[in-house]
Formats: C-alpha cells, structure tokens, sequence
C-alpha cells in the first residue's frame, strides 16, 4: 500500500446484514481454465440459473474488464498479475456487498489466485478448475486466437509461449470436454446449495 494515511472504515450495515436480506453467502467463483475452455459460457450459464432463483449474481469476464477498469494493462506476466489482483479486489468487495460474484479469467499463475484467495475470508474463494485439453480448446479457437499465436501474430499466449498452471486442489473442478453446458453449470449450482451459499427450496 503506497498510502500510509488511509483507514478501513466500518459501515452501520454489516455483511450478515447484507446475506440476510440477499438470502445468500457473498463469494467469488473463480472460474480458471485456457482459452477457449468455455469459462465465460459456463459463468453465463451458472449466472442465469442463479438469477432465475432469485439471487443476486454479477460476472467479472476477463474481456470486459479491459474496456475500463484494467484498459491500461497489457499481457505480460507482470500486466497479468496486475490484471488478476485488481479483479481479485473488486471481487472481495462485492462478496463484502453479498453478492455471488463469477469471474472468468485464464488467470494462468497459482501464485495470483493464491493471492486472491488470501484476500478473501475463508469459504469466500471458490476456485472453479474450467479443465479443458489444449487441443480441443484450440479446435474451438472461436477467436481465432490460437491461429495468431501460431503465426506469432499474439506473443506471450498462454497455452502456445505461456505456461498455464492448473489448479492442484480446486472446489470444483468441470471437464468441458466430456460434460455438456447444463450439467457443468448444475455441478456448479449444486456445490453452492450443498456448502449453503445460497438457500435450498
């Protein structure tokens, strides 16, 4: 922290106070995986059925963020870093707000997720592992990314010049490429009604 003149000040109206209006538990799923594992599509899918029970649910997409809040990183290790950290922020202030909070990030470093997690308390961060093999992520390439990084049109993409380091010990871990959206999505909402995140009807 660069500012030594600052105080975390406490609001009348807590977090419990917040869950229970929400009926819900504020986390952040934290959905990791290479490009092209089908993160975003599966945070979209999870935030539908969610919003349609009645929850309060906002997705973070790793796209999106860099229109605005992160438009001035790039994507090298370092910007990379930098990139997660901010999100990780925002993500532990919208837990604090009793949101469910859904990001989607190749977020390709243990050491910054990790960090993320020990930003949040404990059963805060649920680190969803999106598993996915390169070649089928690549065959997908609905970007077209993967053509570009082979053509070193892309430098520093992760999968091709950049290592991805999978999660070794996820909440929750979903192989796109043998289950189909709806029951990837009703792991995901399963864990939530099993760990009381959100309330069981």
């Amino acid at each position: 922290m660069r500012s030594s003149n600052v105080k975390w000040h406490e609001g009348n109206v807590t977090g419990p106070d917040r869950e229970a209006l929400l009926k819900q538990k504020g986390v952040c799923l934290w959905f990791t995986g290479l490009s092209g594992s089908g993160k975003s599509t599966l945070a979209r899918a999870v935030e539908t059925r969610l919003h349609k029970l009645g929850h309060l649910v906002y997705v973070l997409d790793g796209d999106n963020v860099r229109h605005g809040l992160n438009g001035d990183l790039g994507f090298s290790d370092r910007d990379r870093t930098e990139n997660i950290r901010r999100v990780g922020e925002v993500a532990r202030l919208f837990a604090d707000a009793g949101l469910i909070t859904l990001t989607a990030f190749i977020s390709p470093f243990r050491k910054d997720r990790r960090a993320v997690r020990d930003m949040m308390e404990h059963g805060r961060f649920i680190e969803i592992y999106v598993e996915c093999p390169l070649e089928i992520c690549e065959a997908r390439d609905v970007k077209g990314l993967y053509s570009k990084a082979r053509r070193n049109e892309i430098g520093d993409f992760t999968g091709i010049h950049s290592p991805y380091e999978a999660p070794e010990a996820p909440e929750i871990r979903v192989n796109t490429a043998e289950l189909n959206l709806e029951d990837s999505a009703g792991i995901i909402v399963d864990y939530l009604r099993d760990n009381h995140i959100i309330e069981t009807t």
